[in-house]
């Protein structure tokens, strides 16, 4: 073996170590090394980077584009996003004879969401979901517990919070340990939110979370009138919703939606404080339909925004638009 060849190897073999190196100092993963890299050498967790998880986004949501709905993600700065499927289309009291399919809003269905997110798996991953009385719905959404979901969600249906095919799906997310993320509105989604707490006693080891308009308006003690569903004004603290949230460690409050911007800046003040008192117990999602991801349309955008504005540091801050779903969610 002579020299000259010898010297050639050598200096092949430290150029591979020196592009390897490169690779993983840069964050690219997938392809490139065979396989993806561990979460701890993500991108988005290296020192410096500000992420952001919006664990609450549809596909397909009021027809907008696939295309469309990454522009949105990526103008709001989102680096994972949780997309939530609707269950399956039926005719029933639960889906309100066809008006609730598709979660309302022509959402995509758990297929949708997994082909979508193995597509893309930097950037999304997605959840499970299934029309909770059909005889099957346990079956339906273990099957994609199973292909990696991390959360059980949207439910969106009209029944009982406590129902017994609500109850199997609790039972579930407890087998599992994937949260379970509910819509709250009043005479229409999850009924009897003001005996709610019965559930969370029961299902002690489930993460739940809480969104939509009956959640948000809760935040109030003065919240008399269940059929408002978007007050306005001072609010005070010691509602329902507020209350869930200190007594029940194993609730937390999604931020997303109209519902979720409104509460948030319909009195400030008190918001600061209730971002303080809650602030491990909050997490940022989005659940806006327009194609844009910035401006007045983009609900998702204003949300980050108020927690930016409000956070009254920004320890909190960072807790609310990424650390707490990291805590809660497996992504």
């Amino acid at each position: 073996m002579s020299e000259k060849n010898f010297s050639r190897r050598e200096f092949l073999k430290r150029n591979s170590l020196i592009g390897l190196q490169a690779i993983l100092a840069t964050g690219i993963t997938g392809s490139l090394l065979g396989k993806s890299l561990s979460p701890s050498h993500r991108r988005d967790d290296l020192p410096g980077s500000e992420p952001i998880i919006d664990i609450h986004q549809h596909i397909h949501y009021h027809g907008r584009t696939d295309e469309q709905m990454i522009s949105h993600q990526q103008t709001m700065g989102i680096t994972k996003s949780i997309l939530l499927p609707a269950g399956r289309d039926v005719n029933s009291a639960s889906t309100h004879f066809g008006v609730s399919n598709g979660l309302q809003v022509k959402a995509g269905g758990n297929k949708d969401c997994y082909e979508f997110a193995k597509k893309h798996p930097e950037a999304f991953t997605f959840g499970a979901c299934e029309v909770p009385d059909l005889p099957d719905a346990v079956q339906e959404i273990e099957k994609y517990l199973k292909l990696g979901a991390v959360i059980i969600g949207e439910l969106k249906f009209g029944v009982d919070c406590d129902s017994a095919g609500m109850q199997k799906i609790y039972q579930l997310a407890q087998h599992y340990e994937v949260p379970v993320l509910m819509h709250w509105q009043y005479k229409m989604y999850n009924y009897h939110f003001e005996r709610f707490y019965k559930m969370l006693e029961k299902y002690p080891r489930v993460n739940f979370i809480g969104h939509a308009q009956t959640w948000w308006a809760n935040i109030d003690k003065n919240e008399t009138d269940q059929s408002v569903l978007y007050p306005k004004g001072a609010v005070t603290m010691g509602g329902l919703t507020d209350r869930y949230l200190s007594d029940y460690p194993n609730l937390y409050g999604d931020l997303s939606a109209g519902s979720g911007l409104s509460g948030l800046t319909r009195d400030e003040d008190f918001t600061r404080d209730f971002f303080k008192r809650h602030q491990d117990k909050l997490v940022y999602g989005s659940d806006c339909a327009d194609a844009v991801g910035q401006g007045k349309a983009c609900d998702g955008a204003g949300i980050i925004a108020a927690v930016k504005r409000l956070s009254p540091t920004k320890e909190i801050e960072r807790k609310l638009l990424y650390k707490n779903a990291k805590k809660i969610i497996r992504i």
